[in-house]
């Protein structure tokens, strides 16, 4: 068992997008509609229901389809995804912590870390001449070495700003409300605040993807 190949390495092995773009964000679809639906699921499995309220029910599905998700990447490729490996291994830790404690704020701290650690991983890669946001977004399209080096640097800091921005919003939320409404607004912003910024972001890149592309032929875009 091997970690999967660089962007550009002719022996890499390609998953279909959307079934990589399920895979990655099917978890996090989880969590929210378990969270959701917390007390009927606690109702229908009784041992749900011992985990504690909505947010430790959807956390340990969370935890589950997470494993099942990089179990068929692994499957599929026979190579484990560098950063949904990593984001799988914090995932684990503080949800694993979060239900053993019983403790909500490793739950909430969780998008702080991951964001912050892959923001600190992929601005790393470019002090030592790695573009690492290649491995997510190869299957999607492929650039020129110059435009994976603008997009990583681009990806790091924008992470970093949403590491931040969760620490503000779930301490706020932790100070201001009841403790249920502040769970419930924290998981909302999660799944549709931070999501939603993602998507923002990830339009508004689309210039930059249009300049550094490299086409069927091989050349770079003009």
């Amino acid at each position: 068992m091997t970690f999967e190949r660089e962007p550009n390495d002719p022996g890499r092995k390609a998953i279909n997008p959307l079934l990589k773009f399920v895979l990655e964000l099917g978890p996090l679809a989880v969590f929210f509609l378990a969270n959701a639906r917390g007390e009927w699921l606690a109702a229908k499995f009784p041992a749900l229901g011992a985990l504690g309220g909505p947010l430790f029910v959807g956390t340990a599905l969370f935890v589950v389809a997470t494993v099942i998700s990089l179990a068929v990447s692994l499957a599929l490729t026979r190579r484990l995804p560098i950063l949904p490996l990593v984001s799988g291994i914090v995932v684990l830790v503080f949800g694993g912590l979060a239900l053993w404690l019983h403790d909500e704020t490793f739950i909430k701290m969780k998008p702080t870390i991951i964001n912050a650690l892959f923001g600190v991983v992929l601005l790393g890669g470019l002090v030592f001449g790695k573009a690492l946001l290649g491995y997510v977004f190869d299957s999607a399209f492929t650039l020129t070495d110059e435009g994976w080096r603008k997009l990583t640097l681009r990806w790091g800091l924008f992470l970093i700003f949403l590491a931040i921005l969760n620490e503000v919003v779930w301490r706020m939320l932790q100070a201001n409300l009841p403790q249920q409404a502040a769970d419930d607004w924290w998981v909302n912003f999660k799944v549709f605040g931070l999501v939603g910024l993602t998507f923002v972001f990830t339009l508004s890149q689309l210039p930059l993807i249009n300049r550094h592309g490299v086409p069927e032929d091989g050349k770079p875009s003009a």
